[in-house]
């Protein structure tokens, strides 16, 4: 598997290639926002570690903007930030994130998070996603819960398409609405009533609530 490392410190890139490269990944390094961008283009990499705060493109304008590709929209992308810095994580899983790296990490640490990172990627079929009893399947509209088909509306079977394709990761109000409602305009209750719905069908325990950010697939 691939992954693109951006930040602007030299010693923080070649302590992440490093560790990472012992474990047989391929690493890519970019030392700002610009070559990031570039640089996903061209490999279209399984994961992505960006930099939060970097002179001139920041990381969060970097994960907007590849967010707004679509050939990109398989990459997973964590932020790395300090601790100390004054950093919404809001902020980055609206614009995209799909987790955090603190720093500093110790290297077994790091590559652990990576991992576990990745094994999402690997559960992801676009099309049909199977995770313990439920099969999901885009291209029949067909939704199998412990061997029975059961229906949804539209728009809870998107909405639900949506969550299972990265299981663990918080998607927020404001990007389930960009995702599954579009240009329309609706309200954080419209979304509550599907979700409801789903869990009418599916049971309660897989799809978390995460207060003030939006909600997850749990396996």
């Amino acid at each position: 598997m691939t992954i693109l490392i951006v930040d602007d410190e030299e010693d923080i890139l070649e302590f992440l290639s490093y560790s990472l490269k012992k474990e047989g990944y391929n690493i890519i390094t970019a030392n700002n926002g610009n070559d990031g961008l570039k640089f996903a283009n061209k490999y279209i990499p399984d994961l992505i570690i960006l930099d939060v705060m970097m002179p001139g493109k920041d990381g969060i304008t970097v994960c907007k903007e590849i967010r707004e590709n679509n050939e990109l929209d398989k990459c997973l992308i964590t932020f790395l930030t300090a601790r100390s810095e004054e950093y919404s994580e809001l902020a980055g899983f609206d614009a995209g994130a799909d987790d955090y790296i603190f720093k500093p990490i110790k290297p077994k640490l790091l590559v652990s998070r990576v991992n576990a990172i990745l094994k999402r990627k690997r559960k992801v079929m676009i099309d049909r996603i199977q995770i313990g009893n439920i099969i999901i399947d885009k291209d029949q509209h067909k939704l199998i819960f412990n061997d029975e088909e059961i229906y949804l509306a539209k728009k809870e079977f998107n909405l639900l398409h949506l969550l299972m394709t990265v299981p663990g990761r918080v998607f927020s109000r404001n990007e389930i609405i960009k995702q599954i409602w579009k240009d329309a305009i609706v309200g954080d209750r419209t979304i509550d009533v599907h979700i409801r719905k789903i869990r009418e069908k599916i049971g309660s325990h897989h799809i978390k609530t995460i207060k003030g950010i939006g909600y997850k697939f749990d396996i």
